[in-house]
C-alpha cells in the first residue's frame, strides 16, 4: 500500500463494514460512516505507523479491492507491542485489518490477501498470528477457521452507539519463514 492508496483503501474499508456488518451493528452507525473522514484517519496515521505494520492491497481492473494489515499484537498479554527491541520480543503478531469490496467476497481474493499478510509476519519473526472478529458474523469466523485460526476463548465487547457488539479473539501458529 502506498499513501496513494489511502483513498480507495477508506472507500474498501466503509463499503466492506457496511456490508459485513449489516444487522450486526446499529445501522445508523453503518450509514453514518464515511469515507472521506476514514481516509483522514488513514492519511495520520500512514505516516506515523511503525516499520513493523505491513499494509497491503489486492488489484483487480486496476482498482483497489481488498485491503490487509498486520503488524505487532496490540494486547500486551500476547506481545510487548511495537516497541519491542527485536523480532524475538514479539512473538505474536495482528491481522488489524482485512476489509473486501463486496462484490469481491467469495473470489479468493480475500484468501490471497491473508496468504499475503500471514507471510509478512511470518518473515518478521511472529510465532503466532491473532485477529479478532465480531462473534456473530458467521461468515468471516468460518473464512478464517478455513485459514487455520482457532477461537482462542477470549472475549470483549466492541462498543458501538452505545450498545456492546461482542468480538471473539482468534489465532494461529506460524511457522518460522526466511529472514
Amino acid at each position: 500500500m502506498t499513501e496513494a492508496d489511502i483513498d480507495a483503501v477508506a472507500a474498501v474499508r466503509v463499503r466492506g463494514w457496511q456490508a459485513a456488518y449489516r444487522g450486526l451493528m446499529p445501522q445508523a452507525y453503518l450509514d453514518a460512516m464515511s469515507v472521506a473522514a476514514d481516509a483522514g484517519r488513514r492519511r495520520s496515521w500512514f505516516g506515523r505507523r511503525p516499520p513493523e505494520v505491513s499494509d497491503l492491497v489486492a488489484e483487480r481492473d486496476g482498482g483497489i479491492v481488498g485491503w490487509i494489515s498486520v503488524g505487532p499484537a496490540r494486547d500486551p498479554e500476547l506481545s510487548p507491542g511495537p516497541t519491542a527491541a527485536s523480532a524475538a520480543d514479539r512473538p505474536a503478531g495482528e491481522v488489524y485489518a482485512l476489509y473486501l469490496s463486496p462484490g469481491t467476497i467469495g473470489t479468493g481474493v480475500g484468501r490471497s490477501l491473508l496468504h499475503a499478510g500471514t507471510a509478512r509476519a511470518r518473515a518478521s519473526g511472529f510465532r503466532a498470528l491473532y485477529l479478532w472478529v465480531l462473534r456473530d458474523n458467521a461468515r468471516a469466523r468460518r473464512f478464517y477457521e478455513r485459514a487455520g485460526f482457532v477461537p482462542d476463548g477470549a472475549e470483549e465487547a466492541f462498543e458501538v452507539e452505545g450498545g456492546s457488539v461482542p468480538e471473539v479473539r482468534y489465532w494461529r501458529p506460524l511457522e518460522p519463514g526466511p529472514r
